[in-house]
């Protein structure tokens, strides 16, 4: 199963297993259970602490569970962890063998305190990148809390309960049987929903913190060099973030972030964090912002309030909270979101396997879409509200040469339809002939594009009718000490590498209007 550089690999790893445990396999006469006794006994023969058992009796099959002989703990991968899954099965062996999480000791206390019965179920497919953020949490604390079970779940290969649970979108996480929640989560975002006085006691602690000499809010690309730059200058330096890596998490290849050849997006985020945390800089996560409340006058404090109820203040401020897919905001699409109405093809792609689906948007993110699309489902229909593609030329080349897509183009969607449970199709009208079309689909991709995250500012500084907010040349809005930076903002490219160099430059901006305030 493993070639030999990837057992080189894993074998490094494992030499930091200290506690020996098994893997408890069970399995059937099928190709993948012959696939997966093959990796878990490449496995064994990479570690003495390793033992291999194919007497398990789970209902799922192939599937595999980690068991230690002196602790009760409830870890299980129902499938093959390949892909970008892989990662998140060495950090299971590795944590289970005895190695200590990278948690901090009061997030570890506070995952060993929590009390009741969790039995988790997370479908993923091995082609996602948001999913290993939320396998790799609920495996991490199934390793630490007896009371909390995990099973991760490949819904390509186990199609029967993807359809029985009408699973339309990944991950899509289950506990004790009722949907949990959808989309990538971390450890600090399901304890938030799981341990109920958490919020309130973070907000507790963020009303006591001293005021920042910058405060950026937001945790892309632009916020992230922000933080770089500014804690480079030695000032007080906090970044408040829903999420850190932002829009850069949901997105697979990147190809064009000079002088590397190629990465992926949550890698990349990674690695953003990483290099922020270098330096001294408060790093506060879940923070959605809520309002700003700007100085009196200049040089004074500003305020943001978030919506667990913090605030923070600060002598200037950085907002870098980036944008979000558009949405179509027709009938239907809310309806139907994670139902058969998806943002990221890369993620619930397989899950439409051999079925019909659709790609609203015929710019460059639409035509990789369907072509991505094409090679797992049956048939690809996209649809364009211009009377021509957007897409550069070498993409529309290769979707032309796929013989499984259709294109349509002056096609204005308007409603998503249904069965009540899932999307069953979407209507669009012919631009040129105002004649209405039905498209039976099992689900459609919307990829048109991005909006600004600035509704919370409500009119406190200067946007423009699309919501972006106004900057001049040195990164400042209308607000004196209010700066802002990246794709929330009106420059013209939205580019990960332009928003790095847009963060840079607020931060140092707002050094120089702190030295002159």
């Amino acid at each position: 199963m493993l070639d030999a550089n990837m057992k080189t690999q894993l074998k490094a790893y494992l030499e930091k297993v200290s506690r020996p445990f098994e893997i408890v396999a069970s399995l059937d006469e099928s190709a993948k259970s012959h696939e997966l006794r093959s990796l878990l006994l490449d496995i064994a023969t990479l570690s003495d602490h390793i033992t291999v058992r194919e007497d398990g009796q789970d209902t799922r099959r192939p599937s595999f569970a980690l068991q230690r002989p002196d602790t009760e703990m409830h870890l299980r991968f129902a499938g093959i962890p390949m892909g970008h899954e892989f990662t998140s099965l060495i950090l299971a062996l590795l944590q289970t063998g005895g190695h200590p999480p990278r948690l901090s000791e009061e997030k570890i206390a506070q995952i060993k305190g929590i009390e009741g019965e969790y039995a988790f179920e997370t479908y993923f497919s091995l082609s996602c990148q948001n999913c290993p953020d939320v396998v790799q949490a609920l495996n991490v604390m199934a390793v630490l809390n007896p009371n909390i079970r995990h099973v991760a779940i490949d819904g390509a290969l186990f199609q029967n309960e993807v359809e029985e649970r009408q699973v339309m979108s990944v991950p899509s996480i289950y506990l004790n049987g009722e949907l949990f929640s959808q989309g990538r989560m971390g450890v600090d975002e399901i304890l938030a929903k799981i341990d109920t006085g958490a919020a309130a006691r973070e907000a507790a602690q963020l009303n006591e913190k001293e005021p920042f000499d910058v405060l950026i809010v937001g945790g892309g690309p632009a916020g992230a060099a922000a933080a770089v730059y500014a804690a480079r200058k030695g000032i007080r330096t906090g970044v408040a973030a829903e999420r850190f890596g932002g829009q850069v998490l949901d997105t697979m290849a990147i190809e064009n972030f000079v002088s590397v050849q190629e990465t992926e997006g949550p890698k990349l985020a990674r690695q953003l964090e990483e290099h922020v945390k270098q330096y001294d800089v408060d790093i506060m996560n879940l923070q959605r912002a809520s309002s700003l409340i700007p100085a009196i006058e200049p040089g004074g404090l500003h305020e943001i309030r978030f919506d667990g109820g913090a605030s923070l203040k600060a002598r200037s401020v950085i907002l870098s909270t980036g944008a979000r897919w558009r949405e179509l905001n027709v009938p239907g699409e809310q309806q139907y979101r994670n139902k058969g109405v998806a943002y990221c093809p890369h993620c619930d792609g397989p899950l439409f396997k051999g079925k019909q689906v659709g790609v609203v948007g015929g710019g460059n993110s639409g035509i990789e879409a369907a072509i991505d699309l094409a090679g797992i489902v049956a048939h690809v229909t996209v649809l364009e509200f211009a009377d021509t593609l957007k897409a550069d030329e070498v993409l529309q080349r290769k979707l032309r040469s796929l013989p499984n897509v259709t294109v349509i183009t002056s096609a204005q969607t308007t409603e998503v339809v249904g069965d009540g449970g899932k999307m069953t199709g979407l209507i669009y009208k012919d631009r040129t002939t105002g004649q209405e079309h039905t498209l039976e689909l099992a689900g459609v991709f919307v990829q048109i594009g991005l909006l600004p995250n600035s509704e919370w500012l409500n009119g406190t500084l200067k946007t423009t009718r699309f919501g972006e907010i106004e900057i001049d040349n040195k990164g400042q809005t209308s607000v004196p000490g209010v700066f802002a930076a990246g794709d929330v903002t009106n420059i013209p490219y939205k580019q990960i590498i332009i928003a790095m160099g847009e963060g840079s430059r607020s931060a140092l901006s707002a050094f120089d209007y702190l030295i002159r305030h």
